[in-house]
């Protein structure tokens, strides 16, 4: 489902203020000879009366992998008086050259001679804006943070500001043992397919080999930095927020991984900002489940209106920040709507929200009073946190958390009594404590769950911390064992309505398979409750906002899909397994893409990728993750497969990586080559 259009519920506007133009392809040169692959939507007669551009840039390729989303968006935007620009990265789809790693400083100077080459263009004005979900949510904010000339606002989908600390590495210092090597494997793979014949010509073989000789499994890098260090804080704009002076649109979900960065860029950037939060997995509004989707792309032209083109759409007079405030459900694996209402903030400032704090006391309760001096033990459970579901969900079928009563007997847990009132909560939740551990390496995990009358606990939020990097995550250090120690975990965002009745449940535990990487020997925290023990959620009077529950937005709406034919039906698996004789749980999760053939250049592309998370109980250094692919990509007799092997295993001393790639043009074996790796643990 990651580059499928969920469409059934858009409606397809065909009729635009302006008629469109396309140029199928065009090179754009960079400054050091390397050529950029181009596709471009234009506003008929935009040569003589020249209009501003719209700039998507992005790895995932423009002929194929995204031409289905690409299709419903960019010819939106044309319609509406845009030149909209969909480039390929350099060493990605048709561009030329090696995507080396992510976010490079490469990146940002090519996005920059794309500015400097659309200023020059007689169908453009010299304004641009740039808008990209993930990846290319990422990359707006980093060429912002230039401050090009060309460069007058930035929508960014599902992004952070903060490399290290709230992306697919790590989490709270820990290394994300659930995506690193899954999203490495995915860059893999996907950066292994090769250029289109009929776009770059008789090269492509040539140049298909040097991609895959070197293009690195990303991996190894990501791995051989695990602290914050300058790595991380190159395209990290939460370095030097006073930079942020771009206008900046910033978007995401309740279910996405990327959600907290949104409240920060609404409190520290230093240009305009909006921000806007719905109950959506990874992906644009207008078609992202859970529903409620929304008119996203008539918002995203009244922002283009208001900075590019200087029109008073009223969108800066509105709140700053606009969220779907959720309202209980029952734990699922997916769903199709979230129930709630829309809430609005004028300012966000995260020091000056109300709090309302409950203590842990010994015997398990979570309580508005002041709770006892006391120890509370916290013992390893290896397998604790299967049932937690996908860090960053698409919204495919299973990838939400499960009901929590399934992980209880895993941790130690603290509850409240029934709710008195409703509880509004609106930001980002937290957990002091203080502890003393048994071991030098430790981390604790925790999760925050409401608990309905009938004892379902649905999954509202969760959070890591490494206790080595209690100091920061720039400078780890060992826990002295038996020292008394005090840490403040940060929970994800919340934005829900908790009703009368409910209760509120905090889980503490050491272990969190497969999200946090194991610590090297099973630690038992002992927590000491009392005034430094406390949780802290972020609480909203909702009564003191008149505007809550008003609808802001139109009905979802983009141009039509492209054409396309269904050779293999996408399908999806996530299992839980457990050996009773070796005393090992396997989580394995098979998703098949399928497979299309878009008639308009006659490609045909499909994938499917496994994911197994292997350990057994009582031992850490049994940890494994192993994630496989399989890409095609052709037309009549070009046709070229990719397959992909990466593991990822561990003792007291090293992280050990594997990587294999094997590529095939029709079946025949063209490439193999396998990278191994061996990288000290640093405080993980």
């Amino acid at each position: 489902m990651v580059f499928n259009v969920r469409d059934s519920k858009l409606h397809m506007k065909e009729d635009y203020p302006y008629e469109i133009e396309v140029i199928e392809h065009i090179w754009i040169p960079m400054s050091d000879g390397t050529k950029l692959a181009a596709k471009v939507w234009l506003p008929k007669g935009a040569n003589k009366k020249p209009v501003p551009a719209i700039l998507e840039y992005l790895p995932y390729r423009k002929n194929d992998f995204t031409a289905l989303r690409d299709s419903i968006r960019h010819p939106y935007f044309a319609g509406h008086g845009y030149a909209s620009i969909r480039v390929d990265i350099r060493g990605t789809g048709d561009s030329e050259g090696i995507l080396y790693d992510e976010y490079l400083p490469e990146e940002q100077k090519d996005a920059l001679d794309i500015l400097h080459w659309l200023e020059k263009q007689d169908w453009c004005t010299g304004d641009v804006g740039m808008i990209g979900k993930s990846w290319g949510g990422f990359n707006g904010l980093q060429v912002a943070k230039h401050q090009p000339k060309q460069l007058k606002a930035v929508i960014t989908l599902c992004s952070t500001d903060d490399r290290y600390a709230d992306d697919v590495h790590y989490m709270g210092g820990n290394i994300l043992a659930s995506d690193m090597l899954w999203w490495s494997s995915t860059m893999f793979a996907y950066n292994a397919r090769p250029q289109d014949p009929t776009v770059v010509g008789e090269s492509w073989f040539e140049n298909w080999l040097e991609r895959l000789k070197k293009t690195p499994p990303y991996v190894e890098a990501w791995l051989t930095h695990q602290h914050r260090n300058d790595y991380w804080k190159q395209g990290s704009v939460n370095e030097d927020y006073e930079a942020m002076t771009v206008p900046v649109f910033a978007v995401g979900g309740w279910a996405d991984g990327y959600t907290n960065a949104i409240f920060r860029m609404l409190e520290h950037f230093s240009g305009p900002k909006k921000g806007l939060i719905g109950p959506w997995v990874h992906e644009y509004p207008e078609v992202a489940i859970p529903g409620p989707a929304i008119g996203f792309l008539q918002e995203c032209v009244r922002w283009w209106d208001h900075w590019l083109k200087g029109v008073d759409t009223g969108i800066m007079e509105e709140p700053m920040l606009t969220a779907w405030q959720q309202e209980s459900v029952k734990p699922a694996v997916h769903y199709e709507e979230r129930p709630g209402k829309w809430i609005f903030e004028n300012t966000w400032k995260d020091v000056e929200r109300q709090q309302q704090t409950f203590s842990l006391t010994r015997d398990g309760a979570l309580t508005s009073e002041r709770a006892e001096t006391a120890i509370v033990s916290l013992v390893s459970v290896q397998q604790h946190g299967l049932y937690s579901g996908v860090w960053c969900p698409f919204g495919q079928e299973g990838d939400m958390p499960s009901d929590q009563r399934m992980e209880k007997g895993l941790s130690t847990t603290f509850t409240t009594e029934p709710l008195d009132d409703a509880l509004h909560l609106l930001g980002l939740p937290k957990v002091n404590i203080r502890f003393k551990s048994n071991q030098g390496d430790a981390l604790i995990a925790a999760r925050l769950c409401d608990v309905a009358p009938d004892g379902a606990e649905t999954m509202i939020s969760f959070g890591m911390l490494n206790l080595n990097h209690l100091n920061g995550h720039e400078f780890p250090e060992a826990l002295e064992p038996g020292e008394e120690y005090t840490a403040t975990i940060q929970l994800n965002a919340v934005g829900i309505r908790i009703p009368e009745g409910h209760r509120l449940q905090l889980a503490l535990s050491p272990t969190y398979w497969p999200h946090a990487w194991p610590s090297k020997e099973e630690a038992t925290i002992e927590l000491v409750t009392g005034t430094d023990t406390t949780l802290h959620l972020p609480v909203r009077d909702d009564g003191a906002h008149a505007q809550d529950g008003e609808w802001p937005f139109e009905k979802p709406e983009a141009a039509p899909v492209m054409g396309r034919e269904i050779l293999r039906k996408e399908s999806r698996y996530r299992h839980i397994n457990y050996d009773l004789l070796n005393e090992r749980w396997v989580l394995d999760d098979f998703s098949d893409e399928g497979k299309r053939k878009l008639p308009d250049n006659g490609i045909e592309y499909g994938s499917t990728n496994r994911n197994v998370y292997t350990i057994r109980e009582g031992d850490p250094l049994s940890a494994q993750a192993h994630c496989t692919w399989e890409l095609t990509l052709g037309r009549d007799d070009w046709q070229t497969e990719v397959h992909t092997d990466s593991k990822m295993t561990a003792d007291k001393t090293n992280f050990y990586l594997e990587n294999t790639l094997k590529a095939y043009l029709r079946d025949e074996l063209v490439f193999e080559k396998k990278w191994e790796k061996t990288i000290p643990r640093d405080f993980q």
